[in-house]
């Protein structure tokens, strides 16, 4: 099979049911082999790879099955069941030999879709790295080897307790009971972070009218994550309903997460940035943030009046991730990668994409801001918000996507240069992102045009301080692009009818 047709950026994904289904157990076998193969490539005699799951109804398959090909292949393997992504990167520091993991999930997408994250010691491996294991398992050769077995251990208590040393590092190890008083609901989304709700009420939160707790790998009631718009209803108005202090909800496998306040308000996206943007500048005077490329102007000027230093960077939260390493290094202090989607990294967790440890931090704040009569909220009051956002993807119908795409763009750069209110930023690190000045406002609209990290799609976000303002830069953009070959414009003319 084409096993390169399964890359998704840094992950292996890929429908997993029906007839259509190209992530099969077969699939999922050679990979394993192919995984303790270039382990061993790496100088790794006899390779010892954890492994977790989500709930999805292909996960015990698909996790035996990677177990079953690792094995057979020389590779000592522990099977967790069910697990959440971060908890499979943490197992590497946290179980004794361990070389790998691997988690068996394909995020928020549909139930009959599934893949595989790979772990190494030094954190997610990147694009590179995967096609170098999936060419390993496009080879026509033998890859068993002698010596493998698999043994079946729960790591999931494991995680939970690591969670609960937060707390208490926060709040002392006399205080068994941080969150009395605290009334906090959890939607899990029917995915792997049911547990949660189970730890905040240990710890004495009142965690009653919390949802979705149980793992069901249909996903029947929305689906689990925190970008989505019947997920966020779903989570305010459980939170109104029961009147609790705050809302947490996670994605399928959580790493990725958001809440909500009181009021039923959504903290997520440019919100929830800049939250935890906030609690970690008061920790690291100046520190730089960094942060996806569709992060919002506002959000730019919430960070600098706080002194902090907003680095946007490419879309992809390995990408986001791999930046802040980087600055990490060269001296700059960095203590955040976080992309719109929920992705949260901390350089205090490894720079894991953790969305339960993201929550741990923000209910710490919480429970700091309670004693003095203030809320999460009041953080980020003086974050100013669009009046107008909106993202529209425009399919590309030439087989040469990418060239097709790249071609649209340097379309826009073009025109850009020749029109001198069309204002480029000087910090793009993806496609073309331009300022305007409307209604005499500098900088009051923007748009950033890119090409999607997997997809045949170019994604285009508008934001606009003024009301108005999107349909003005549409029919700028359209303009621009007008001769463009290959791409479908009919959202940008539908805003413009």
């Amino acid at each position: 099979m084409d096993f390169y047709s399964l890359i998704s950026g840094s992950d292996v994904r890929g429908v997993a049911i029906g007839e259509n289904a190209v992530l099969t157990e077969r699939a999922g076998y050679r990979i394993g082999q192919a995984f303790s193969e270039f382990l061993m490539r790496r100088g790794i005699a006899r390779p010892c790879v954890n492994i977790g799951r989500d709930p999805r109804l292909s996960s015990p398959a698909l996790e035996q099955a990677i177990a079953d090909g690792l094995a057979s292949a020389g590779s000592i393997v522990r099977t967790f069941g069910l697990c959440t992504t971060p908890a499979m990167y943490m197992s590497l520091l946290g179980t004794p030999g361990a070389d790998a993991s691997i988690m068996v999930t394909a995020s928020h997408l549909p139930w009959e879709r599934n893949g595989y994250k790979f772990f190494l010691p030094d954190g997610g491996i990147n694009s590179s790295t995967l096609k170098a294991i999936l060419a390993i398992a496009s080879e026509a050769t033998d890859l068993t080897h002698e010596g493998g077995q698999i043994s079946r251990e729960s790591y999931l208590p494991v995680y939970t307790e690591h969670l609960r040393s937060v707390f208490m590092k926060h709040f002392g190890a006399d205080n068994l009971k941080p969150f009395d008083g605290l009334h906090i609901i959890v939607d899990a989304g029917n995915g792997s972070g049911g547990f949660y709700a189970d730890l905040l009420a240990s710890l004495g939160a009142n965690t009653e009218g919390s949802q979705f707790l149980n793992p069901d790998g249909h996903f029947p009631n929305h689906i689990p994550n925190p970008e989505n718009e019947a997920a966020m209803e779903s989570i305010s108005e459980a939170v109104l309903r029961s009147h609790a202090d705050l809302g947490v909800i996670f994605d399928t496998d959580c790493d990725r997460a958001a809440v909500v306040d009181s009021t039923g308000r959504e903290i997520n996206r440019n919100r929830l940035i800049a939250l935890i943007a906030a609690i970690l500048l008061k920790e690291y005077p100046g520190a730089t943030i960094v942060t996806d490329s569709v992060t919002s102007s506002g959000l730019a000027a919430f960070i600098d009046h706080l002194g902090g230093h907003h680095h946007r960077f490419k879309r992809g939260y390995r990408n986001v991730i791999d930046e802040a390493r980087r600055l990490t290094a060269t001296g700059t202090k960095a203590p955040l990668a976080i992309e719109t989607s929920g992705h949260a990294a901390l350089e205090e967790n490894y720079f894991l994409d953790d969305g339960m440890y993201l929550v741990t931090r923000l209910l710490c704040e919480a429970i700091k801001l309670g004693k003095r009569g203030q809320s999460l909220s009041s953080l980020i009051e003086d974050l100013a918000e669009p009046a107008e956002s909106t993202e529209l993807r425009f399919n590309i119908t030439d087989p040469d996507f990418k060239a097709a795409g790249q071609r649209a763009i340097d379309q826009v750069v073009a025109y850009a240069e020749a029109h001198s209110d069309w204002h480029v930023a000087g910090d793009n690190y993806e496609g073309i992102r331009i300022s305007f000045d409307l209604d005499d406002q500098s900088n009051s609209a923007w748009f950033l045009l890119r090409l999607s990290l997997h997809d045949p799609v170019l994604p285009l976000n508008i934001e606009s301080d003024v009301a108005g303002g999107i349909k003005q830069v549409a029919a700028l953009l359209a303009d621009a692009l007008k001769d463009a070959e290959g791409i479908d414009l009919s959202p940008l003319t539908a805003i413009l009818a």
